[in-house]
């Protein structure tokens, strides 16, 4: 008798497909592959926040030996992740500090630039787990996923270093030397995304804070969310960045986009240097003072950080990255 092997591999192949058991299989399979993801995710945060924050501590302006060790962390992570690291090196009253820079170059349209950043230093005497061992942690752990990527823009990712004062809105911040080299090179940046301190939340309620009192009624009273905050011209910007974010992540994020003669606050972090030289910019931010306790304090230690929502907040971002480096 002859056989139809055409006929039986068809059959065979609705009988893999189309078996409940087989589709929940594929199904329990991705949801764990996804599950571990995460998990990889969220260890990695977390060796980075108790790396900066434990082992090397506090990172101020004048503790030399600790933002070296610091620059040498970043660089050797990103260096294990496949990226020729670059530095950008300028003098303060004497000492040398140092950005750190890395990119992968776009295909389409190289000369179309996004910024990814976040600051390496602290306030002198506290560990900075949130401020802003985090925001590192979520920019090594973005520049992991996306490394092995293809993109139409270049994406660039910059870790600055003198974010925090006596230096805070001075021309001395590492991102205003940063943005600054920008504007002279006339380089074309699509925009820029701060992460400034992206690992605390809590769902205490009455645990948010805002800056007045009205906000209270349009924005959640749990701490449990993400921010996105910008100004008006980069309102756009943000808009778009938001879209893209909540499609990578269940993590509820709010934005705001306003005067910083309004709210002061909304220009606290190194997107400020960017609004300072006309590009558009925003922060991601779990908002610091208005929900943790611990800020610029001894108690900003890693275990008071949320490792699982963290990791939701960089599938945010790696998404919201995605989408805006398309052509």
């Amino acid at each position: 008798m002859m056989i139809n092997y055409q006929r039986v591999l068809i059959i065979t192949l609705c009988f893999i497909l189309g078996s409940p058991n087989r589709i929940d299989y594929f199904k329990r399979h991705e949801e764990t592959q996804d599950i571990y993801k995460q998990m990889e995710i969220q260890n990695n945060l977390k060796k980075t926040v108790y790396i900066l924050s434990n082992e090397i501590g506090s990172r101020g302006y004048l503790q030399i030996a600790s933002l070296e060790k610091t620059v040498d962390y970043i660089t050797s992570e990103l260096s294990l992740y496949g990226y020729d690291v670059s530095f950008q090196s300028y003098e303060v009253e004497g000492k040398s500090y140092k950005n750190i820079f890395v990119e992968i170059k776009g295909k389409k349209a190289p000369e179309k630039i996004l910024v990814i950043g976040a600051h390496y230093d602290t306030v002198t005497g506290t560990p900075g787990a949130d401020d802003n061992a985090s925001g590192i942690a979520g920019l090594l752990e973005i520049a992991r996923l996306l490394h092995d990527k293809s993109f139409d823009k270049t994406v660039r990712f910059v870790a600055f270093v003198l974010e925090e004062p006596p230096l805070f809105r001075s021309k001395f911040m590492g991102s205003y030397v940063y943005a600054q080299g920008l504007k002279e090179r006339d380089e074309d940046i699509e925009g820029m995304i701060c992460l400034e301190m992206i690992g605390y939340f809590t769902d205490k309620p009455k645990s948010q804070h805002f800056p007045l009192p009205f906000f209270g009624w349009l924005f959640p009273d749990k701490g449990n969310f993400i921010t996105l905050l910008s100004n008006p011209q980069s309102k756009g910007f943000l808009s778009r960045v938001k879209d893209a974010f909540i499609k990578g992540t269940d993590l509820p994020v709010e934005s705001l986009s306003t005067f910083s003669i309004i709210i002061p606050e909304i220009d606290f972090s190194d997107h400020r240097s960017f609004w300072e030289f006309g590009y558009n910019a925003l922060m991601v931010t779990d908002t610091a003072f208005y929900r943790n306790p611990n800020y610029h304090g001894i108690s900003d230690t890693p275990e008071t950080l949320d490792y699982t929502r963290m990791a939701k907040v960089v599938l945010g971002l790696k998404s919201a990255i995605e989408e805006l480096v398309k052509d």
